[in-house]
């Protein structure tokens, strides 16, 4: 490890006696901070920590427990490569399976030791005098070389600002801070959204409602749901021929990159997907004034499509109702419509996703010049490969901006994980200290995904989606294959970066023949001096 330099500024005694020092902190401990945290044991990098807010490990699968959370990625791929499980009970695993999970993997690596949970990150900023990062937390302040932000793009529950919402006499809650000890038995339940974690709850809480009132401000493409168990024979002859799982999961990948020329290309290639949502539609809802509301008016893929054998029979029964009209407020027995009716309700159930391009732990991360993330990117985020951000030196990001692949996240985060261990490697091979993508770099890669996404359903679908920033900026897609991605990040280019060396500072002392008294040597002055060379490299 490269000694820190700390002669320009030192830190108060008190934040001495609370600092701790590693090389690498990690914040987040879910897929995108386990992995991390294994690649770097696996390249020899021991010297790390891994933050987390919550008290257990496992990120947004520890955190939406909401009753029927389930994964819309087959398990097989929506884990680690490196961490099979031949043991799946599902296709598409429920929240639990994928938690414990999660729980295995920090076990099965040893990573517990490294582990610092209910830990939250209150300030992480870049010092520039001593080219390190100094990371807050309740209990102290961390020093390390390198910083990498595992939050996730669904870390922080966007919930809207309906006028009066804080009038409301009954509970409120997001399906990302389910309550577990209300009881919905019996009540009047509304829902506000129609994205998936709503798709997911809306069947749970049909049967057990008196009413259910959904509100709908754009509909969903829903598809039939392939979900299946996994148990016995697959199971049996996943352990038994771990190769066999390694080709099922290599098959689930293809067909995944099978859906990117509809999706990023050529969208009128998902017409046929959009015919089976419309043939899956009229098979479930026979009420053509139900059918109409709940059909999609934008291209298939435009918004996050999702699965589901019983969404559309439970807005079909009798006590649930389908309200398209805009909220206008809510009061202390319901919610208001602009149409002017009040729905009496008792409880108010948010589906209303997460903040994406807000995230608050943008907020709290500042890099070279003091500024903030959310700051830098002021409402449309900006990486190189999604992973490096100019003007934040040795600082990586997990499912940055234009990294998402139409796949397993995870598949994603193995790229860029195996990215940043390229970095340090590196780093360490040539003695560098600190690297920061160039600016010019990092805008090609803009440009570059700008253009390529032009064409894509999102952008061309005719919908408004969390996968764009206000401006109409597609921020989350990378633009082509996931094996694109994963070329360019296997190994890192360091040319793409600015790079900094240690400071090296030199002394030389001489005899005074005449006097002998000692001295040091600057120039011919005779006065003391150091030698500081800093070097910067395109």
């Amino acid at each position: 490890m490269v000694e820190i330099d700390t002669t320009a500024k030192q830190a108060t005694p008190r934040d001495e006696s609370r600092t701790r020092r590693t090389r690498v902190v990690v914040i987040g401990a879910g897929f995108g901070g386990i992995g991390t945290a294994v690649r770097l044991t696996q390249a020899g990098i021991d010297d790390f920590v891994i933050l987390e807010r919550a008290q257990e490990p496992g990120g947004t699968w520890q955190v939406n427990t909401y009753p029927g959370a389930q994964c819309d990625i087959p398990s097989i791929l929506y884990s680690f490569s490196f961490a099979p499980n031949p043991h799946w009970t599902r296709l598409y695993p429920l929240q639990p399976e994928i938690y414990d999970y999660l729980r295995d993997c920090v076990r099965k690596f040893d990573l517990e030791d490294r582990l610092h949970c209910g830990q939250e990150v209150t300030d992480a900023s870049w010092d520039e005098d001593r080219q390190l990062w100094r990371v807050h937390t309740q209990d102290c302040i961390w020093e390390a070389q390198f910083l990498v932000g595992a939050t996730g793009p669904f870390s922080a529950p966007a919930v809207p600002n309906l006028p009066g919402l804080d009038s409301f006499e009954g509970q409120v809650f997001h399906t990302a801070d389910w309550n577990h000890d209300h009881n919905l038995n019996g009540e009047r339940i509304a829902v506000v959204g129609t994205g998936a974690s709503a798709v997911q709850i809306i069947p749970r809480l049909q049967p057990i409602a008196q009413t259910l009132t959904v509100f709908q401000r754009t509909p969903t493409w829903i598809l039939p749901h392939p979900d299946q168990p996994m148990t016995g024979w697959p199971s049996t002859l996943f352990e038994r021929v771990p190769a066999a799982q390694r080709i099922a999961r290599k098959s689930l990948d293809l067909l995944q990159e099978a859906m990117v020329p509809g999706f990023v290309y050529k969208p009128a290639l998902l017409k046929g997907l959009g015919a089976l949502g419309r043939a899956h539609l009229r098979r479930q809802v026979r009420d053509p004034n139900l059918r109409a509301k709940l059909l999609p008016q934008f291209t298939f893929g435009c918004k996050r499509p999702t699965f589901s054998n019983a969404y559309y029979p439970a807005l079909a029964s009798s006590n649930v109702d389908v309200v398209t009209d805009g909220i206008a407020g809510v009061r202390s027995n319901g919610i208001v419509t602009d149409d002017g009716e009040l729905h009496e309700v008792d409880t108010i159930i948010m589906g209303t996703g997460f903040k994406m391009g807000d995230n608050p732990s943008f907020g709290i991360i500042k890099g070279r010049n003091g500024r903030s993330i959310a700051e830098t990117w002021n409402g449309s985020g900006e990486a190189f490969l999604g992973t490096t951000i100019n003007g934040f030196p040795n600082f990586f990001m997990i499912l940055g901006p234009n990294s998402v692949v139409y796949t397993s996240q995870v598949v994603t985060i193995e790229a860029q994980v195996e990215y940043i261990s390229s970095c340090v490697q590196q780093m360490d091979e040539q003695g560098i200290r600190t690297i920061e993508v160039r600016a010019d770099v990092q805008q090609e890669f803009v440009d570059e995904t700008d253009r390529r996404l032009a064409t894509s359903v999102w952008n061309t679908g005719g919908c408004s989606s969390y996968y764009l920033v206000d401006g109409g900026r597609n921020f989350t897609f990378y633009g082509g294959f996931n094996r694109s991605f994963r070329a360019r990040t296997r190994r890192a280019d360091l040319t793409h970066y600015e790079r900094r060396w240690p400071v090296v500072e030199l002394s030389i002392r001489v005899e005074d023949g005449a006097s002998g008294a000692r001295g040091n040597v600057d120039g011919a002055s005779g006065a003391t001096g150091n030698f500081r060379e800093s070097v910067r490299s395109q």
